[in-house]
Order: structure tokens, then sequence, then C-alpha cells
């Protein structure tokens, strides 16, 4: 495998010129950390109307206390799968 450091310095003598001003100690996230956090806020956007659409459809009554019979009088009392 040949010798990386060469072409990796020779691209950086190149690449150095065209910044400004380089300081070593400061990171920035750039345009593609802005594009990954873009994508997870629309990621988390989606996700929270999908649960508001779910949660709409769930019905939180108890189906044996629509006919007035307490579920511990209901010969059926386990919670039903569906």
């Amino acid at each position: 495998m040949p010798d990386m450091s060469a072409s990796v310095s020779l691209a950086m003598t190149h690449l150095v010129p065209l910044a400004k001003e380089v300081d070593e100690n400061k990171v920035t996230p750039g345009v593609l950390g802005f594009i990954v956090f873009a994508a997870m806020a629309l990621a988390v956007w989606a996700l929270m109307k999908s649960m508001n659409r779910h949660m709409g459809r769930v019905d939180f009554k108890d189906p044996a206390d629509r006919d007035g019979e307490s579920a511990d009088s209901s010969a059926d009392s386990r919670p039903r799968r569906g």
C-alpha cells in the first residue's frame, strides 16, 4: 500500500491557502452538521405527527364499562389484544 502521508500533506498545502485563518482549537459542524440536524428534526416531526394520529384512534374506554358492568363481574376480564 502506498504511503498516504505525502498525498495528504500535498493536499493540505493546497487547501490551507484557501482558508483565511485556520484556528486549531475551533470546531464547527459546517454544512454536513446542519443537514444531519435538519434530517433528524424532520424525522422527529414525522414521528410525532404519526404518534398523534395513532393516539387519536385509541379508544381509552374499557368495553365492560360501556355496558354498565364492572371489570370484576365480567366473565372475561383479561385485556383484549388486537
